[in-house]
């Protein structure tokens, strides 16, 4: 029959089926941890307090230019942003919000002291049934706001040292009030409406409604803080490319601050635009008004002067040629009039590096080039006819100028006078209590809960890839040890080693053997008792050493059950604790640690009083460690020891000598010189392949064979080796 191999998965392979077996092993604890951070998603998202929005709309329309010509201008200038990005800027300036801020008192912080955690909750639950009533004080903490507490203070001015620094004020009966500093230190006391101050604090209180005894948080915060937070908190965006509509959205815990606050900017804003228009209005009034004068007088010379060339050439009429030249010479001319006026009055404004001055003197040019052209056919009519062409062109173009002046001037009076600008206020500011904006509750929950376990998940992934310790039989033995058994771990063994613990040796005995004989390790054990039979058939004694790698494998579980186990089969076993360090064979089979070894070494005492029987095992005696000696390896290494082994090999079937770790110390590797077999003990999950591998060849550099391993210890996996390893067989009760 030919036994075909599974080839085992490269390492850079991932195992699907050993990571899904992997969170499988580890699902409470995915489940603890995810759970726990489902609890604390749904505390945040009842306890956390609300924040609303506040919406508001304006609109602002395109802008009615003051001068003749401007038009043109701007729509041959073009804009590289749009006005509503000009607005934005105004909206979310220093001089609106701070306006807003100051109108509201933002600058002044209020905020009732609540109780850890649950407090705010509690208070927001609270509904009055009539205005101005309080929540009672539970279990009488009256210094916590249970509910209805509010402070309006209408003025704060402190010191500059006090700014931004948390002040109290407790409230007393009747409107009164005590105000304390950062350090607790009462500053003066004062009453509800009427001004009060001391040490440099100066303090009016509007209302107060609050138990006696509740104290309140006050803040005096810095002007140009609380403007720049502000104009961080304050969106404004438009709605749409160049539609000229600008939404605004404020975020605050309070619905109605959020509100007044967005009407505030909104009305501020309003305002100034309207008063920036009329000011431009004005402006540009008083220009054209400067500006008739002078053209009215243009205009009276230019009309004296034709009345004056018809009266020499006696009314001389124009011809049909002149007319039309005079006609184009007249439109060019007033646009050259327009442009010239409003070149005066951006001049006042603009630098001539300005787009909109270059423009303007752009189109003048192009006219001037136009009126050189008609001024060239001019000179080819009769002289008589571009005198009176030109006198009459005169009076055409001042009459048309000081007619546009007059109608401007009109126009721009009554923007003066005005009050509406180019902006309105289409949505005034609103919140929907109903819906918070924040927290969001589903997303807060489903968020910490995946948080969670994803957190978990990571937790054991990453301690699975740190923790290399040996899992699989296979991987121990492609070091080249052959496993003589997997013993299951035991939860009647670790239930015996926590009590053990807690008694610090009881001198009783804990032996599962004895306690559990149907446990699953113990019939691992009795598996390694016929797997050793067959091993030692070729041994040159009857000694069995039991190492391990590291502390903490179990070799004296190990020892101490597989001596057990023989004995029960009908051989005399001896267990010899030969840790003399830190050795606890005495704990386990019961008694003290003095009289053991080390004295019998040390010749202290004799064979006799060093052997004890163990109770309830027939056929089974333990020698003790003894007391501590300073020189462990050299006792070992004592002739005295090697007599003492051939002394006691004649009396019985095996000797089994607990021995220190080998990468420890050295005393295994000098009694493994004497032992005829040499056995690991390899725990689940906690030694590594490279630590095997080392203890293994410190064996051998002290020439030791060890003839193969003890895997303790095993674990159940959802896939691995314990999946199909052991599975409990039990007798039917009679």
């Amino acid at each position: 029959m030919t036994v075909t191999q599974t080839p085992a998965p490269a390492d850079d392979e991932i195992d699907l089926g050993e990571l899904l077996g992997t969170l499988v092993d580890h699902k409470w604890l995915i489940i603890l941890v995810t759970g726990a951070f489902f609890v604390i998603s749904v505390a945040y998202a009842l306890l956390a307090t609300p924040i609303y929005r506040a919406n508001a709309v304006v609109q602002v329309e395109q802008k009615v230019p003051s001068l003749p010509g401007l038009s043109d201008i701007a729509s041959t200038l073009g804009s590289s942003t749009s006005q509503a990005t000009t607005e934005i800027a105004l909206i979310t300036s220093r001089t609106v919000v701070g306006a807003a801020a100051d109108n509201l008192k933002l600058a002044i912080e209020v905020k009732p002291r609540h109780f850890p955690l649950v407090g705010a909750f509690i208070a927001r639950r609270y509904t009055a049934d009539q205005a101005g009533t309080v929540a009672p004080p539970l279990l009488g903490m009256n210094s916590y706001d249970w509910g209805g507490a509010a402070l309006d203070v209408f003025q704060l001015d402190v010191p500059a040292r006090l700014l931004d620094k948390s002040l109290t004020l407790v409230a007393g009966r009747h409107g009164a009030y005590t105000l304390r500093d950062d350090d607790g230190d009462t500053l003066f006391a004062g009453q509800v409406g009427q001004p009060a101050s001391g040490h440099g604090v100066t303090i009016q209180v509007k209302a107060l409604a609050a138990n006696p005894g509740t104290r309140f948080e006050l803040i005096r915060h810095r002007d140009l803080a609380v403007i720049t937070q502000l104009q961080q908190d304050i969106s404004a965006s438009e709605q749409g490319k160049d539609s000229g509509i600008i939404a605004l959205t404020y975020d605050n815990a309070d619905p109605v601050l959020a509100t007044d606050l967005l009407d505030q900017v909104s009305e501020l804003y309003v305002r100034q635009n309207v008063e920036r228009n009329s000011a431009e209005a004005a402006n540009s009034l008083k220009f054209v008004k400067e500006q008739l004068p002078n053209v009215r007088r243009d205009l009276e010379k230019a009309t004296a002067a034709l009345n004056a060339f018809q009266t020499r050439a006696h009314s001389v009429d124009i011809t049909m040629q002149t007319k039309g030249l005079l006609d184009q010479t007249v439109a060019i001319e007033t646009s050259i009039q327009q442009l010239r006026m409003q070149q005066a009055d951006i001049e006042r404004r603009f630098t001539p590096e300005h787009p909109a001055y270059k423009a303007l003197m752009q189109q003048i040019g192009q006219l001037q080039a136009q009126k050189e052209a008609m001024e060239k056919q001019v000179g080819t009519l009769p002289d008589t006819q571009q005198e009176l062409l030109r006198l009459t062109r005169d009076v055409q173009v001042s009459n048309e100028t000081y007619t546009s002046l007059l109608n401007q001037a009109q126009q721009l009076d009554i923007a003066r006078a005005g009050t509406v600008g180019n902006v309105r206020v289409i949505d005034k500011a609103a919140v929907d209590v109903t819906q918070p904006v924040k927290p969001k509750k589903a997303v807060v929950v489903l968020g910490g809960s995946f948080l969670g376990g994803f957190l978990a998940v990571a937790f054991v992934f990453l301690r699975q890839m740190l923790s290399r310790g040996v899992e699989d039989p296979a991987a121990i033995e492609q070091l080249g040890l052959p496993v003589y058994a997997s013993i299951p771990l035991s939860e009647q063994e670790r239930s015996i080693s926590l009590r053990e613990t807690r008694r610090r040796g009881d001198g009783r005995q804990h032996l599962l053997a004895v306690t559990s004989p149907a446990d699953l390790a113990t019939e691992a054990l009795r598996s390694l008792r016929t797997s050793l039979h067959f091993a030692r058939l070729e041994a040159k004694n009857n000694l069995l050493m039991i190492s391990g790698s590291s502390p903490g494998a179990g070799k004296t579980f190990v020892s101490s059950n597989l001596g057990a186990v023989i004995a029960q089969a009908g051989q005399r076993v001896l267990l010899i604790d030969a840790d003399m360090r830190k050795g606890g064979q005495h704990k386990v089979l019961g008694g003290k640690a003095e009289g053991g070894l080390s004295e019998l070494i040390a010749g202290q005492i004799d064979t006799a009083a060093a052997i004890r029987k163990v109770e309830s095992v027939e056929g089974m005696h333990f020698i003790a460690r003894g007391k501590v000696p300073p020189n462990p390896s050299e006792l070992l290494m004592h002739a005295n020891f090697t007599a003492l082994l051939h002394k006691l090999m004649p009396l019985y079937d095996l000797i089994i000598l607990d021995t220190p770790p080998i990468l420890a110390v050295t005393d295994a590797a000098v009694i493994g010189q004497q032992a005829g077999t040499s056995l690991l003990v390899v725990r689940f999950g906690l030694n590594q392949a490279r630590e095997i591998a080392l203890a293994r060849q410190r064996f051998q550099q002290n020439g030791v064979e060890v003839k193969g391993a003890i895997f303790n210890a095993v674990e159940r996996r959802a896939a691995g080796y314990y999946s199909y390893g052991y599975y409990e067989y039990r007798g039917a009760a009679s």
